[in-house]
């Protein structure tokens, strides 16, 4: 398990083109836990979420700074702002570049399908 707390700035909005709404914290390179995509859980303003988050440079849509972007499951509002604590619980697997959004799209949809499979099973 690793934390990571911060507040969730805005982003490029692709996330939730996609179907996948995410907040996004500003992370810096020298985070000590590897790049990939996590089973995780947030706690913002007194609730916690399970939640699929990826910690890395986003290679398959052009890159970025490192940075950590959540999707809560269940969640529905704005969290621009907000401070979040974010638990990585579980790597599901590598971050990797894609070669096109739509197949970026699919393996997140299999990425929420794994992780689901793994609080529903707690």
């Amino acid at each position: 398990m690793f934390v990571i707390e911060g507040f969730v700035t805005e982003g490029r909005q692709l996330g939730r083109q996609l179907g996948f709404p995410t907040a996004n914290i500003e992370t810096g390179e020298d985070l000590p836990v590897s790049d990939g995509v996590y089973h995780s859980r947030v706690e913002v303003g007194g609730r916690c979420y399970e939640a699929m988050s990826n910690l890395g440079h986003n290679p398959s849509v052009g890159g970025c700074r490192r940075r950590l972007e959540t999707f809560l499951f269940g969640f529905e509002g704005s969290l621009y702002g907000l401070r979040l604590r974010v638990t990585l619980l579980e790597k599901i697997r590598e971050e990797r570049k894609f070669d096109s959004v739509e197949e970026l799209r699919r393996q997140i949809e299999a990425d929420k399908e794994a992780v689901s499979r793994l609080f529903y099973t707690l």
